[in-house]
């Protein structure tokens, strides 16, 4: 087993974490995202799941760690039970539950659409939430307000392109990102949404369904907004079934203007794509703007 020493360090910060002795004897690395590196390790009785990042993903580990206790405590839908997070041999770590999803059932979507909707109706004061955290590998920023349009404008769209100018990103973007600043208020004419818990990445990488078919969602990037920003970013990349979104509409309604919101709640997914991976969403980044300065007249 490589690097013997950090996996000693994440044993010993297991046991202290939960009470328990564990002692990692065998480490499975497994696929996953472009982000962390990931592993199964075991001691012969238990397991944990492990993300792993340079030292300085700490921070995004102890946030990520915090949005899963967030979601855990609602009880309305299953999420990996944080363990620990820390720092060995100059790595950072997040331990995770091992949730078994190695069964061939599929479980229902429908389910996932009903506790997704009893997620949402959970609540907050203000729009935002009380930490920063990431979106992908981007910071994430999460200073709460009571004013849905200026956060969506100033916490999301503007950051971002603020970013894909440091990123050289300039022209066409950012003068059509301007203008749809501008004018974003008009975008929200009589509509007023309650902060909801939000998952934030809500792609369909991060879900999955137990061995018992139980939906678990995970890698969030949560804070309180809009609901229709989770359900938007169902609708961007696919793999959501139609029972999905049925059942969700069903337990609870979207508004009439969704259709037209899924695309500005999108953009900042898409913005935040190129500002990771490259020019290939710069077409599309530039086509949303577009579509949406036509809807604001």
């Amino acid at each position: 087993m490589e690097n013997e020493a950090m996996w000693q360090a994440i044993g010993k910060a297991i046991r202290v974490a939960t009470g328990e002795e564990f002692a990692v004897r065998k480490c499975l690395a497994i696929g996953g995202g472009c982000i962390n590196s990931t592993y199964i390790v075991e001691d012969g009785g238990r397991c944990f799941f492990i993300k792993l990042n340079h030292a300085s993903g700490l921070v995004m580990f102890e946030a990520e760690a915090d949005g899963l206790r967030e979601i855990a405590a609602t009880g309305v839908i299953r999420v990996p039970n944080p363990v620990c997070t820390g720092v060995a041999a100059d790595s950072a770590f997040l331990v995770l539950e091992a949730v078994d999803f190695s069964s061939g059932s599929k479980g229902r979507p429908e389910d996932l659409g009903r506790h997704l909707a009893d997620m949402h109706r959970v609540s907050a004061t203000q729009y935002g939430w009380r930490r920063d955290n990431t979106i992908g590998s981007t910071p994430q920023v999460n200073t709460p307000t009571d004013n849905w349009p200026e956060f969506w404008r100033e916490r999301r769209l503007r950051r971002q392109l603020v970013l894909a100018a440091s990123n050289d990103y300039g022209g066409a973007l950012q003068r059509k990102g301007e203008r749809l600043l501008a004018r974003l208020d008009g975008l929200f004419a009589g509509y007023a949404p309650m902060p909801s818990l939000l998952h934030g990445d809500l792609w369909g990488g991060n879900y999955a369904y137990s061995a018992a078919g139980e939906p678990v969602i995970f890698d969030p990037a949560v804070y309180y907004g809009d609901r229709e920003t989770d359900l938007a970013m169902t609708e961007l990349f696919g793999g959501f079934p139609a029972a999905f979104h049925a059942a969700y509409r069903e337990s609870f309604p979207l508004d009439c203007g969704y259709p037209m919101r899924k695309t500005l709640y999108n953009l900042y997914h898409i913005l935040n794509h190129l500002n990771m991976f490259g020019e290939g969403y710069l077409g599309q980044a530039e086509g949303m703007i577009e579509k949406l300065l036509s809807e604001a007249g």
